[in-house]
């Protein structure tokens, strides 16, 4: 089963974390997001992934590279980003047979990826509270039978989760017109399929399309809860991991969740309050407070520098004694701290 994850999106409701990396490579705990797509399609059975990129964009191939967990990767390059289903004409000549395509700024749970694997033509399926934001999926006895984008009046509180398969004869489904917002929409060949096969609604318990700062910060908070936050670290305590190479002092204070990425510090009298992520290689700084934030891979923050609700890009230096607050709701992060500038070279996970 070859998988085409799409990768290739510019991000703008992401901004201004999109204008640092490509979205797909923003960090959700130690590795970027598009590597738990890539995690969940591995673990599920894809023997090649096929990642669609936009034109001079190196940051994905230079993470991934030629293989990833033993899996070949391929790259195919969308100039210039025109649509979902322009993105999967892309990747078309590196495919054979029935396909795989899912979305790569979205965190999907790898057993249910598994199962929409196991089915010949599939859609996943997730029920949400308002379908509005959404494609949404009318259904019957668990067969497929239509899909209409963002509904005023949602038939079905079913949203397509952006995993699909495919049949093999169904190349040519990808040639659709333009949409009234001009792009070329996976929608329309997900209709062809209904119309041609019997497609399988496979629905997932969780599932999250990261599409704001905000859902940024929900994705690193889901990691965190299922144990998933670090591919490889030591268990501090029951809800505290520390990555390889990363030192605590011995009178700091984490209460997770709380994940410590490879080679981070936290210097004396600090106090970290999760669920917070301190990426790899990133300092917080003596007697420094940090809760519900994430702070990006190299970020720093100062001694005695207060951070509430907060997310820290890479490359920023909080000064000693600086205080940082987001909004007063426990479960809202809204203070976005970040360089402007795009970074030369993938982020050192």
């Amino acid at each position: 089963m070859h998988a085409v994850i799409l990768a290739a999106g510019r991000g703008t409701r992401m901004r201004p974390l999109s204008r640092i990396t490509p979205k797909p490579m923003l960090p959700v705990g130690d590795r970027p997001l598009v590597a738990h797509v890539a995690d969940a399609a591995v673990t599920a059975g894809a023997d090649e992934l096929v990642f669609v990129v936009a034109a001079g964009s190196d940051h994905l191939g230079d993470h991934f590279g030629d293989s990833y967990r033993g899996v070949p990767v391929s790259y195919a390059v969308q100039d210039p980003p025109a649509g979902t289903a322009d993105a999967v004409r892309c990747a078309l000549d590196y495919v054979d047979g029935r396909f795989a395509v899912l979305n790569g700024d979205n965190l999907f749970e790898a057993t249910a990826v598994a199962r929409l694997f196991d089915e010949d033509a599939a859609i996943l399926a997730h029920r949400v509270d308002d379908p509005r934001e959404y494609g949404v999926l009318s259904t019957d006895d668990g067969a497929v039978t239509g899909i209409v984008e963002k509904p005023d009046d949602p038939p079905t509180d079913l949203a397509n989760a952006g995993g699909y398969v495919f049949p093999a004869s169904l190349r040519d489904a990808f040639d659709v017109d333009r949409s009234e917002r001009g792009e070329y929409e996976i929608t329309d060949a997900v209709e062809t399929m209904i119309d041609r096969f019997d497609v399988a609604a496979v629905e997932t318990p969780r599932w999250l399309d990261v599409a704001r700062p905000a859902d940024f910060v929900r994705a690193n908070e889901l990691v965190l809860a299922a144990g998933e936050a670090l591919s490889v670290g030591e268990q501090f305590d029951d809800d505290v991991v520390v990555g390889r190479g990363a030192r605590v002092a011995a009178d700091a204070t984490l209460d997770g969740p709380v994940a410590v990425g490879a080679g981070a510090v936290v210097e004396a009298d600090a106090e970290i309050s999760g669920p917070t992520v301190v990426g790899a290689g990133a300092v917080v700084g003596a007697g420094a407070e940090v809760s519900r934030s994430m702070l990006f891979p190299g970020a720093r923050v100062g001694s005695t520098a207060v951070l509430d609700g907060v997310v820290l890009g890479p490359r920023c230096d909080l000064s000693s004694g600086a205080c940082v607050l987001g909004a007063d709701r426990p479960e809202s992060t809204t203070s976005v701290v970040a360089s402007g500038d795009a970074l030369d070279s993938p982020l050192a996970y």
